[in-house]
């Protein structure tokens, strides 16, 4: 069965927000040798784009779409 284009358009934002998320959480370890604030900086804006692709998961789940790695 095809995903409906709300689907897919859903779908792709969420792999869009997936892939964000996993950047962020790369840029903690740029920041460690900036300093501390640098740190807490970085990782508020890791947390949320793990918030915002976590949103998307639970909008796709209520749909009964399940993206599993």
């Amino acid at each position: 069965m095809n995903p409906s284009v709300a689907h897919a358009e859903l779908i792709a934002t969420f792999k869009r927000a997936q892939a964000d998320a996993a950047h962020k959480f790369g840029l903690i370890k740029t920041a460690a040798q900036k300093g501390p604030k640098a740190v807490q900086a970085a990782a508020e804006t890791a947390a949320k784009a793990t918030k915002r692709r976590d949103s998307y998961a639970k909008k796709l789940d209520a749909l009964g779409v399940s993206l599993k790695d």
